[in-house]
């Protein structure tokens, strides 16, 4: 297993409901971090088509304009376009996480989608609870979600956005030995003079404090709102430009001891964060502190982790008996990480 390569996290504005645009772009950027040396590509949260803002800036009646664009824009496992990200990642010889809208039957889904350098999906994971007002474009996901594969590169697991400061959900995630860690995020321009809580102060603090917590590198990129986006969602209305104002990316790479590392780019900026990791650091982070492991009190508080998929629709057979039709195999199931 490799111990010291390069990883990069993309910094850039999505093709907003463009999903053709989007994928080419995602290509050209695939391609700029394997030939910068990368071994391991992380795209922002719903990068593909590009995140939702609009569902922030308006009432519901007014949002509609933009329902159907969307569900057309986003993707579906198995098309050609996943196809075409499946191709990049093996040409390059690079793993690549990517965040995007998924379209399953008539339901939208927050996912990342983790790429090996072979081409091969590692996994395909949907946001375990989408936030606030997310809730009215996306579906849940199930404890299935909740997974740290064993790769080439080590152990790596993804999260979006705020699943970053669910406790429970990060515990999960850190009992499962989590090396390196996708944590993809939204612009962090949006609402900015009005909710400290949104910006990139706090949210990068979450980002940070996980690396710390799982004692593990942890990978977050940014995206960032373009004129053109702001122009499309905000149709030059001062009260929803002053909300979605443009920029906002603030792409950082964390080592297990909570340091920033790699390089910087400005937030209104387009590029790659890119950093040399070490796993072998990780054994001095443990060693201070490993909370799902020898730092850990089972006998006062435990976790209870149901990493089974949940499906609205199970099948039976007469034979066979209970069949759930999951998205892929689930993993064993692990009922207590103390």
């Amino acid at each position: 297993m490799s111990q010291q390569f390069s990883v990069a996290a993309v910094q850039a504005a999505p093709c907003f409901l463009d999903l053709k645009a989007g994928i080419d772009k995602a290509i050209h950027f695939i391609e700029q971090a394997a030939a910068s040396g990368a071994k391991l590509v992380v795209f922002p949260e719903t990068w593909l088509p590009g995140y939702p803002n609009h569902i922030w800036l308006g009432p519901v009646a007014w949002q509609m304009q933009f329902v159907g664009r969307y569900f057309e824009n986003s993707l579906v496992a198995g098309s050609e376009e996943d196809k075409a990200l499946a191709e990049a990642a093996r040409d390059n010889h690079i793993q690549v996480s990517m965040g995007l809208s998924e379209r399953a039957g008539g339901s939208l889904y927050i996912a990342q989608w983790h790429y090996d350098q072979d081409g091969e999906i590692i996994k395909r994971r949907r946001k375990l609870k989408p936030t606030h007002v997310e809730r009215t474009v996306f579906g849940n996901g199930d404890g299935s979600d909740l997974h740290v594969a064993d790769t080439s590169l080590g152990s790596i697991g993804q999260l979006c956005c705020w699943e970053h400061i669910q406790p429970l959900t990060k515990y999960a995630m850190y009992s499962q030995n989590e090396q390196i860690h996708c944590a993809a995020w939204p612009n962090l321009a949006l609402y900015e003079s009005t909710a400290y809580a949104l910006g990139h102060q706090v949210n990068n603090a979450a980002s940070q404090v996980y690396a710390v917590e799982g004692g593990c590198f942890v990978v977050a990129p940014c995206a960032l709102v373009s004129k053109e986006q702001q122009d499309i969602l905000c149709q030059e209305n001062p009260e929803r430009m002053a909300l979605c104002p443009t920029g906002g990316g603030y792409s950082k790479i964390y080592a297990p001891d909570g340091q920033s590392i790699g390089s910087n780019i400005d937030h209104d900026a387009e590029g790659l964060v890119l950093a040399d990791i070490d796993l072998g650091m990780i054994a001095y982070a443990k060693a201070a502190a490993d909370p799902a492991g020898h730092y850990a009190r089972p006998d006062v508080t435990r976790l209870l982790f149901n990493n089974n998929p949940q499906r609205p629709v199970m099948k039976f057979d007469q034979t066979a008996g209970l069949q759930i039709d999951p998205i892929e195999e689930p993993p064993e199931p692990i009922l207590v990480a103390e």
